[in-house]
């Protein structure tokens, strides 16, 4: 195959390219901040700390919900407040209050305990409040404010209780009441965490070591950088993996209705964006296994006792799976079909398409659906990314992009610009030939040699060009955008 022009002294090189970014922090992270057997919650809670959404821990007593959600604030260096939900008045929450000098207005005396400069907050032990006292705590968790004041500091919400249960014959805790269900639909994550039966022997021996309970939670696994590193991505996810999330959120909560759990439509929107959070961790590919373990965490019925059977949950979410895949891929695919700039829709194509195949059912439509000189355009500006090793389409789409990008490759050299041999003006004269002679005057060697072998296969093969210079603008810009996208695909 002929080489196309470069636009600049650097060549494409035929390097792997990964489909996706790399993970946000390695496996294990926690264990680095001294909590111990919790590997299996840890991208979960590194999701919660992406989005900021309300976090809850459901777990035994001394399973270390409150040493993990302290060991956090620490790692994060926020000004955080721990409240017992049980002991708690609200004078700990506000302080003491007294009225403004003008007697219209009330304001609170501040201590290091009042919650006002608080960036972190944990409600522990919300579950031994009673349902008309969890009522306090709804505007903190859900709305960031306190006694309809605004609490511009606070960042991060969380939250911890004993199991509880709704058989009222079934007391697992004394004391412990059923989360409010309005209350529990705030939390976006509901995480039951493992007890000692639930640990691994080599976990159980670091537990059982006093000397783990004193590791500092200091930041030495980056965490924070992970965090904004995390919500950069999660703010710059591409459309189609939210239309994916969408899909899948949607597809569970109807699935889920029939073995009678219900998911309000709020729920179903925390589902969406704990999905997108957790494939930006895993680096941006949507992947079975995390999805999966999203939508466990993201169910609020064990805040209220009821578990649902972890059989249903996986054959919802396979269901859930496919549904999305099959939905997104089209939709993807319309969204591609209808960009009339081509170098959005080749940047689309090499960095946001959600499977090779659906990369080349994009390019296949591309070809035959786009004006001639737009098909033209398209096929010659995608030949550098089929030059390189870079699994954005499969070979059947390499294979159309190189047999359409063939014949306008073919021309080479001033010799290939000579018209008269190919096209008479006086027996088949064609309007544009003076306005591309006109446009090739003005253009440097790169761009001109582009443009001569466009022009020439639009001449030749009978295509109108109503406006030569539009087309080698167009040309131009599409190429210089497959070549940035390449590069921000490399690792």
């Amino acid at each position: 195959m002929s080489s196309i022009p470069d636009t600049a002294n650097e060549t494409i090189t035929s390097t792997p390219t990964p489909a996706a970014s790399p993970r946000l922090l390695p496996g294990g992270w926690l264990r680095q901040l001294g909590v111990y057997g919790y590997d299996i919650c840890e991208d979960i809670i590194l999701a919660a700390l992406i989005t900021a959404d309300p976090l809850l821990l459901i777990g035994k007593a001394g399973t270390g919900k409150t040493f993990l959600l302290n060991s956090l604030s620490e790692a994060l260096q926020l000004t955080h407040r721990h409240y017992n939900a049980s002991l708690i008045s609200f004078d700990d929450l506000a302080g003491f209050p007294y009225p403004d000098q003008d007697g219209t207005t009330i304001r609170y005396i501040e201590t290091p305990a009042t919650i006002w400069q608080a960036q972190s907050v944990l409600v522990d032990e919300i579950s031994r409040c009673r349902p008309e006292h969890q009522n306090r705590f709804f505007s903190l968790i859900h709305e960031r404010r306190l006694q309809g004041l605004a609490l511009p500091h606070l960042e991060f919400r969380w939250a911890a209780m004993n199991p509880c249960s709704e058989d009222p014959t079934d007391e697992l805790y004394e004391g412990t009441h059923a989360l409010d269900q309005a209350l529990a639909d705030r939390f976006s994550f509901v995480i039951t965490v493992p007890d000692w039966d639930g640990l691994s022997s080599d976990d159980r021996l670091l537990v059982a070591d006093a000397r783990g309970i004193d590791a500092p939670s200091l930041d030495s696994v980056g965490l924070a950088a992970a965090v904004a590193q995390g919500r950069s991505r999660f703010t710059e996810a591409p459309p189609h993996l939210h239309e994916f999330a969408a899909q899948y959120a949607s597809a569970a909560a109807t699935l889920f209705l029939t073995p009678g759990i219900r998911l309000s439509p709020r729920r179903v929107r925390m589902l969406s964006r704990n999905l997108i959070a957790l494939t930006v961790i895993h680096g941006g590919q949507p992947q079975p296994e995390a999805f999966l373990h999203a939508l466990r965490t993201s169910l609020p019925q064990p805040a209220w006792g009821k578990y649902p059977d972890d059989a249903v949950i996986r054959s919802i979410h396979a269901r859930s799976w496919d549904l999305a895949s099959s939905s997104t891929s089209s939709l993807w695919i319309t969204t591609i079909l209808e960009e009339r700039d081509i170098s959005r829709r080749c940047r689309q194509i090499i960095l946001d398409a959600p499977s090779p195949d659906t990369a080349t059912v994009a390019i296949a439509q591309s070809l035959t659906k786009l004006p001639p000189t737009l098909a033209a355009v398209f096929a010659l500006a995608m030949t550098p990314a089929i030059q390189t090793q870079q699994p954005f389409c499969t070979e059947e789409g390499r294979s159309l992009i190189a047999s359409h990008a063939a014949p306008i490759l073919e021309v080479q050299g001033e010799a290939s610009w000579r018209l008269s041999d190919h096209l008479d003006p006086a027996t088949n004269p064609h309007p544009t030939l003076s306005a591309c002679a006109t446009v090739l005057s003005t253009l440097g060697p790169k761009r001109k040699a582009r443009a001569r072998q466009i022009f020439y296969h639009c001449i030749v093969s009978g295509i109108d060009i109503p406006d030569p210079a539009s087309l080698e603008a167009t040309l131009d810009k599409a190429i210089t955008t497959v070549r940035s996208s390449l590069r921000s695909a490399q690792p």
